[in-house]
């Protein structure tokens, strides 16, 4: 009887101990070993990498820092839908006690990985998050989900490019149509763009692979081409860039980092700070100060304007002395990616 009590107590404990240590959800303390996160990229470029840069960023200015309370298991998609749900899957299956979800494709898939348990998904450059499905119409999450709002600037953004380019006529846009937050965008863009003097031409893709016959078919048909976040244009974005300078045709970004390696300006947001944003939201659920079901999606409201010196001279424009003074950064050179 004594060995059949001792056998069972074990058992019990044993059990106790494996539910510590693979349960999900977040806790106060974090545990002996403190946190462990999953980060989920969409793709490989330099808003989405600036954004997991801010993330964490923004968990060690609230104490919770990778390498002394933090483990964090990274994984990009490289632009494959089935790759982003085996990722949101291996992170739901290993209890990870929060999933950071970067672009719109990897949020979807966490929250939906993630809906019947209680690991809170925080995401980060999400357009639309009404049109993700992530938030209803007043930014309240529809579960244990939370985070930053990429919206883009359109009307700042047109209003900067008529500025500099006061002749140009058509204005064209290349977006991935599987893409909410692109599709969302463009309906923007269709209800706006008339009324800076600019007839709207967009030309939509599937995969990566429709990227260079797309650019040659819009370079042939427009004045000037403006990018969204869109995670598959940006991917190839030096793609598009190197076809639009052969015919002199100037590419306006979306953020910084566009700039950065080659389109002309922006006005845009960065993606550092949306990212440090987007780390001290997580932090409170993290800490147990908060629920991800309780936090409205969050935005950076004001954009800043970003302009490449370098391209403006290899195009022969002439870029607004008040544009320029007005810059919150300009490059005069141009960066590989």
């Amino acid at each position: 009887m004594k060995k059949k009590l001792m056998a069972g107590l074990l058992v019990t404990a044993m059990t106790a101990v494996m539910a510590a240590g693979c349960g999900s959800g977040s806790s106060e303390s974090g545990g002996e070993d403190g946190y462990t996160i999953g980060i989920s990229q969409f793709a490989e470029h330099g808003s989405l990498d600036n954004c997991r840069e801010g993330f964490l960023a923004g968990l060690e200015a609230e104490g919770i820092v990778e390498g002394e309370n933090l483990t964090v298991d990274y994984q990009n998609a490289a632009s494959d839908m089935g790759t982003t749900g085996q990722i949101s899957d291996s992170f739901v299956s290993s209890g990870v006690d929060l999933i950071c979800a970067i672009a719109t494709p990897s949020a979807q898939s966490a929250y939906n990985a993630a809906m019947d348990t209680d690991i809170p998904v925080v995401y980060t450059a999400v357009t639309d998050t009404e049109a993700a499905e992530l938030t209803d119409a007043d930014g309240m999450p529809v579960g244990n989900v939370t985070g930053t709002s990429d919206k883009l600037p359109i009307e700042e953004q047109l209003k900067m490019m008529r500025e500099i380019l006061p002749d140009a006529k058509t204005l064209g846009i290349m977006y991935t149509t599987s893409e909410a937050n692109s599709v969302s965008a463009i309906e923007e863009y269709e209800a706006l763009a008339g009324d800076y003097g600019f007839e709207l031409v967009t030309t939509g893709i599937s995969t990566t692979a429709d990227v260079a016959l797309a650019a040659d078919d819009l370079l042939s048909k427009v004045d000037c081409i403006t990018n969204l976040t869109d995670n598959t244009v940006v991917a190839s974005l030096p793609t598009i860039l190197e076809k639009a300078n052969e015919q002199k045709v100037p590419v306006f970004g979306s953020e910084i980092e566009q700039v950065k390696i080659g389109c002309l300006a922006a006005e845009g947001i960065d993606y550092i700070a949306l990212g440090e944003q987007t780390g001290k939201m997580a932090a409170q659920i993290l800490k147990g100060e908060k629920e991800a079901s309780e936090m409205a999606s969050e935005v950076i409201t004001e954009p800043g304007f970003y302009v490449n010196t370098k391209v403006a001279e290899n195009l022969g424009i002439t870029i607004p002395e008040a544009l320029i003074s007005s810059a919150v950064e300009s490059f005069d050179e141009i960066t590989a990616e």
